[in-house]
């Protein structure tokens, strides 16, 4: 080596001098798309390491949510503006996005957050045969098609878990039902109000529709019910907090930023990969591949194969209103 300078590859140059050429807004794009899949990723991770039941769980959640949404002066613009009738059809959707997540995180306390992030991955064939109804669309027999290859990988999950495990992935398959539900219902109405107000007041609405189901979600099941006002520990708070914050509104804000420089079919093809991050960080951070078997992961392998072919065989569609994602994660980014 001579004084300020470095040998690669038998040629000489200064390394103060070497210039790391700018990313591309499509590369930057993918690159923040990513990072806001894996936040999402890390919902079952938190929502297993959360020691609060799942209805409170949920509740401080939206609650935190909503909250620093109510700062932002564009969603009040927006309620203002928003007719009485609209509030209301939105603050049903919520109703539906709050049970989504209780019966998520219900899913996830029931069985393991491998398991909630597989039946995240049902949502697509759910909004596939769903969807043309809810949303008034032309049916496709190969979104059928697709719903039904998705029954072998559901089989082979069922028969791969332990049997103390499988009511979780009856209540995460119900999960997913309300997915496809809120997410065909918000994309007929999602030109009709500014996207930040609409996420706000889904939201708020959610968080006292769970206030006010708590005593009837207990009858239902113990696993969905719970004290909504119950104050987490400070261990439960710092994670509900990085919930909220750092896996709900930070991705909720790449998303945005990403979206605006990359096709709808390249942002499904990365959303797609929440379940798979999931059942990896679940592994390295839980170890639960010991609770599961290679029939589980075979079961899981094809149903978010069925989920990346489904891109290939949809019609593309724009983006349309991409913050709506603060509700679903990363369900229906690009439907």
């Amino acid at each position: 080596m001579v004084c300020g300078t470095q040998y690669h590859g038998g040629l000489p140059f200064h390394s103060r001098n070497v210039l790391v050429p700018p990313l591309s807004p499509t590369a930057k794009a993918q690159l923040q798309i990513h990072s806001c899949v894996v936040l999402w990723g890390f919902t079952a991770i938190l929502g297993k390491l959360i020691t609060l039941d799942s209805l409170p769980l949920v509740w401080w959640r939206m609650l935190l949510v909503v909250a620093a949404l109510a700062l932002v002066p564009r969603a009040w613009r927006g309620l203002r503006a928003m007719p009485p009738r609209l509030m209301l059809a939105y603050a049903g959707i919520g109703v539906l996005v709050a049970l989504h997540w209780l019966t998520f995180y219900a899913s996830i306390k029931l069985a393991n957050a491998s398991v909630g992030a597989t039946c995240i991955a049902l949502g697509t064939p759910f909004t596939a045969l769903m969807e043309p109804w809810l949303a008034r669309r032309r049916f496709s027999m190969r979104e059928l098609l697709l719903g039904i290859a998705v029954l072998p990988g559901v089989a082979l999950v069922a028969g791969g878990l332990p049997d103390e495990m499988r009511l979780g992935l009856v209540v995460g398959t119900v999960s997913a039902v309300f997915v496809a539900l809120f997410g065909s219902l918000n994309k007929r109405m999602v030109e009709h109000g500014d996207a930040l107000t609409v996420t706000g007041l889904e939201l708020g609405a959610g968080t006292i529709a769970l206030t006010a189901l708590a005593p009837l979600l207990a009858l239902v099941h113990p696993s969905l019910g719970g004290d909504p006002f119950a104050l987490p520990s400070p261990h439960d708070g710092a994670l509900l907090l990085a919930l909220a914050l750092a896996c709900t509104l930070l991705p909720f804000s790449l998303s945005l930023v990403a979206l605006r420089h990359m096709s709808a079919f390249s942002a499904q093809l990365a959303t797609n990969l929440e379940p798979v991050y999931a059942i990896v960080l679940a592994a390295l951070l839980l170890g639960e591949q010991k609770e599961l078997t290679p029939m589980f992961y075979l079961g899981a392998a094809i149903i978010i194969g069925v989920v990346f072919v489904h891109p290939l065989v949809s019609r593309p569609q724009r983006i349309s209103q991409p913050e709506l994602l603060a509700t679903s994660e990363a369900k229906g980014v690009a439907e």
